[in-house]
């Protein structure tokens, strides 16, 4: 647990670990995607706790923009083929080191990735090379809030917790009294 205090930059795949995987084809050529809300609720407490989140995705989808950009996920890499590219691409943009970095995946093209960055996490639903290259793995699957469980473990290693919580809290308070939908979990 020691070095997820340095932790600065959580790194993610996208299908299989924010998603459970799975690829709905619309019949109008379009793609449909599940986001879990607690996942979505647990970026924003990672983001007001200082934590630079990134989403790296082999594909391209305007869902995935869209939920990025309904969460302030401003590091958004799609279409990337080489998913250990973003990863450096990211520790340059933010001057990180790679024990700086951690990234979550759930399959093979996820490993490079792995190396790149100093830490590891796999969803409990991955494929077995990558549990085995994990530095931890989840209790919970990808799409079903295993993001939320890897940043309530790094916040509360750094002792963020409680302030992410709060910070989270007041900002739906401020939405609220300025009577605006509730975009930040949902």
């Amino acid at each position: 647990m020691e070095r997820l205090k340095k932790i600065k930059l959580l790194a993610m795949d996208v299908d299989g670990v924010l998603t459970d995987g799975s690829m709905f084809y619309l019949e109008e050529a379009g793609q449909a995607r599940v986001f879990n809300v607690q996942d979505g609720l647990g970026i924003r407490m990672a983001m007001l706790a200082g934590l630079q989140i990134a989403w790296i995705t082999g594909n391209i989808s305007e869902t995935v923009a869209r939920r990025a950009t309904d969460l302030g996920v401003t590091d958004l890499f799609q279409g990337a083929r080489y998913k250990s590219e973003a990863v450096r691409e990211l520790m340059r943009r933010h001057g990180l080191s790679a024990e700086e970095v951690a990234y979550i995946g759930d399959d093979l093209n996820d490993l490079p990735a792995f190396e790149a960055a100093g830490v590891s996490f796999a969803v409990s639903n991955a494929v077995q090379d990558i549990k085995d290259a994990a530095n931890f793995i989840t209790t919970r699957r990808g799409g079903s809030g295993a993001i939320r469980e890897v940043i309530e473990i790094i916040l509360k290693s750094q002792g963020k917790r409680q302030d992410a919580v709060a910070a989270v809290l007041k900002e739906f308070e401020r939405e609220q009294a300025e009577g605006q939908v509730e975009k930040t979990a949902g």
